[in-house]
């Protein structure tokens, strides 16, 4: 694997106990244990054609691509673009709409994937060799992500075209679990499509279509062991105003459907950031973690280390230390057409997670009755802990 910047990094998660930083980007290497610091690591997406949901188009049978007609991209539309109008405009004319063809069901879906799978598995399995980390994933697209916008020309209707596309998916799902690593099920589009759909719709007719969108999760991970997934959800990676967001209140009880072992959640970004309250009323799923955002990924600011400790401790304080992973926001996106952080930031963010990661850890597991951050209390070790839960985990 390369040393040089991933393409589409992403931070993703800090378990306090046992893992407290992971990532969907590979950090760089040294010899043991990557020298940023992180625990539990991904393959940064590199072998992923096109993006990290449009690549099932070359892993499903059954699709055909294309042109847009002219004025009907559905990634041009959305309540933010019409809100901010020129902001936009800028936007794409420097970054561009890199998808401009459309994607059409004209066949039965199957997956056919196995061998390009059988190499990103194999790829990371031998740059894991290299290494010592806790925990290893691959991130893989949801089945309501999976080629985003996808149009129907074969299925009696759209909902017949997801379950099919949910029963494909279930061998990739099946195949990365089977060859030891967690799979991270990526689903940006559960909370984008608010931003498409409402208006006209409301937010009830929203909540319907995706509460339909967690069914068919659950049927395309059936039979897996629970705490071998990861369930991601975003409101997109894009750098822009993101005021017509759904807020995480109005979906919070239908992610948590998911049979997933550890949730995914941004929570760094300024638009989101304040929802860790939440957390109050809120209850993680029996043995489940949370791995909310601690850095971002949409912006070159460099997070102090402080900051990133403050967010972890007053979460792990509502829903337990032993159930929160810190992570990045999303994916850093490094790819030729989207460099929203300069390489040698992202490298700057990852260390202040490592950094913030510590300061929480010496935080909520010092045996002191007093914190280092703000001078809140630590909660008190009633039970001696393993050298293993003495540190947080950092991962990439």
């Amino acid at each position: 694997m390369s040393s040089s910047a991933p393409r589409k990094q992403a931070c993703r998660s800090i378990r306090l106990p046992t893992r407290f930083a992971s990532s969907k980007r590979s950090p760089r290497w040294c010899a043991g244990r990557p020298k940023s610091g992180i625990d539990v690591i991904s393959d940064g997406e590199f072998g992923k054609a096109i993006s990290w949901a449009q690549y099932a188009l070359f892993r499903l049978g059954g699709f055909e691509r294309r042109p847009f007609r002219a004025g009907h991209n559905p990634f041009t539309r959305g309540v933010d673009r019409t809100r901010f109008p020129e902001f936009y405009a800028e936007l794409d004319a420097r970054d561009k709409v890199e998808t401009v063809m459309d994607s059409v069901a004209a066949k039965p879906i199957t997956y056919t994937g196995q061998e390009e799978l059988k190499r990103d598995i194999d790829n990371f399995r031998s740059a894991l060799s290299a290494v010592t980390v806790e925990e290893a994933f691959l991130p893989v697209a949801a089945p309501a992500s999976v080629i985003p916008d996808r149009k129907n020309e074969y299925y009696p209707s759209d909902d017949d075209l997801q379950q099919a596309i949910g029963d494909a998916m279930h061998a990739e799902y099946k195949m990365i679990i089977d060859a030891g690593f967690l799979v991270q099920l990526d689903d940006a589009r559960a909370a984008v499509s608010y931003d498409r759909m409402v208006p006209p719709r409301t937010l009830s007719e929203y909540r319907t279509w995706l509460g339909r969108q967690i069914e068919i999760t659950n049927h395309a991970i059936k039979g897996l062991p629970r705490e071998k997934i990861r369930y991601h959800v975003c409101w997109g990676s894009w750098p822009g105003p993101h005021t017509s967001d759904v807020p995480f209140k109005d979906i919070a009880d239908l992610v948590l459907k998911v049979r997933a072992g550890a949730y995914s959640i941004e929570l760094a970004n300024p638009r989101h950031e304040h929802e860790w309250r939440i957390w109050e009323h809120l209850k993680l799923p029996k043995d489940t973690a949370l791995i909310p955002g601690v850095i971002s990924h949409a912006t070159n600011i460099v997070e102090h280390p402080e900051l990133v400790a403050e967010r972890i401790v007053r979460l792990a304080q509502l829903v337990g230390r032993e159930n929160v992973i810190a992570s990045t926001d999303c994916g850093f996106a490094q790819v030729t057409y989207f460099a929203r952080v300069h390489p040698s930031i992202m490298w700057a963010k990852l260390e202040a997670l490592v950094a913030g990661a510590r300061l929480a850890s010496e935080a909520l597991w010092r045996r002191s009755s007093r914190s280092t951050i703000r001078g809140r209390h630590a909660p008190r070790r009633t039970a001696k802990r393993s050298p293993k839960r003495s540190r947080t985990r950092r991962s990439a």
